[in-house]
């Protein structure tokens, strides 16, 4: 079976970018008609085949919308803590909205790539999709490209800029946590998830660490890095603590990893926070049930689910429209894990 050809083989052999080549076999406005049948033209000569839409986004309606969320290797959806706000907040909205709801795991990689697309993507059974967790590479953009139904990223990313998102301020949370850290006289703080490969919503939690030790004039930075998706990192963590005695303070990428600093600081018979501070991430039930409660930065999910369901209803009323992104800001939520030195 010869290889299916990719929107990305298309912009190479026409020297465009990939959004130019979405743009031009989906027929949307931002580009010189010469490009666009250009474009075209080489699709066609390379094989590639756009499936034709029996209705256009222009005079469809809104009714069934359809929601897909990443299945992680270790975890389904509805035992996820976040995710499963996510898909309560989409529900309601959906009810809100008057729309019938279809539901589908994705099934995504360590690196939460999704490994295949549901069937009732293929089928175009939904007049929107909802994206959630998942990171689209170019290849799973040039299938979803096919349809001329809106779609919408939440906490998702793409390699291309052609999706409304709805993300949470990683980055300006992260910057926060540590900041709070500061302001208590906590200078030797650490940060424990992820790599720099990781998933694009904990790198930018990384990056405002890396940004907020810096701007402060804090001296050292200490890191404990792992892939969350394969590991606890509960090694990683002890060696971290042992390694460094001058360590106060920890931001955990997630509550989970939070928790995880909590047990490795106990076998290490020190307290918390007597002897370490510890700033989770997400707010999830995790914070409040583990002892002593955790101090963490409250993601709004529900607001997520709910306004991503709202941008997709928006898109199919203006299929037009400058791309959107819509960004919830996390805030601290102080508890027991967390003192003043």
């Amino acid at each position: 079976m010869p290889e299916k050809v990719t929107i990305g083989q298309i912009a190479d052999r026409c020297g465009v970018s990939i959004s130019t080549v979405s743009l031009a076999l989906n027929n949307k406005p931002g580009i010189s008609d010469a490009i666009r049948m250009q474009v075209k033209e080489v699709a066609k000569n390379m094989g590639y085949s756009i499936k034709p839409s029996t209705t256009s986004i222009h005079h469809r309606k809104l009714n069934t919308l359809g929601l897909l969320v990443k299945t992680d290797p270790n975890m389904l959806p509805p035992s996820n803590p976040f995710y499963s706000r996510v898909i309560a907040g989409v529900d309601e909205a959906c009810k809100d909205l008057g729309l019938n709801l279809l539901f589908s795991m994705l099934p995504v990689d360590e690196n939460n790539c999704p490994q295949k697309i549901p069937q009732f993507i293929k089928s175009n059974m939904a007049d929107g999709f909802l994206m959630v967790g998942a990171f689209l590479d170019e290849t799973i953009s040039s299938i979803l490209d096919q349809w001329t139904v809106p779609i919408v990223l939440v906490d998702g990313y793409s390699d291309t800029e052609r999706y409304d998102m709805v993300v949470s301020d990683n980055f300006g949370a992260s910057y926060q946590a540590v900041e709070h850290f500061i302001n208590l006289g906590h200078k030797h703080i650490a940060l424990v998830g992820g790599d720099d490969h990781c998933y694009p919503s904990l790198r930018e939690r990384r990056n405002g660490y890396f940004r907020a030790v810096k701007e402060h004039g804090l001296e050292n930075t200490y890191t404990a890095n792992f892939n969350i998706s394969k590991s606890q990192g509960e090694s990683e963590i002890t060696e971290l603590l042992k390694s460094n005695p001058r360590i106060t303070a920890v931001f955990a990428i997630n509550d989970n990893i939070a928790v995880s600093v909590i047990h490795a600081v106990q076998r290490l018979g020190l307290e918390v926070p007597r002897d370490i501070s510890i700033i989770g991430y997400d707010d999830t039930d995790l914070a409040t049930s583990v002892s002593p409660k955790l101090t963490t930065m409250h993601v709004d999910t529900v607001a997520m689910g709910q306004g991503a369901a709202h941008l997709v209803s928006m898109r199919m009323h203006r299929p037009k429209a400058d791309r959107v992104t819509l960004t919830v800001h996390p805030h601290l939520v102080e508890r027991e894990s967390v003192r003043a030195i």
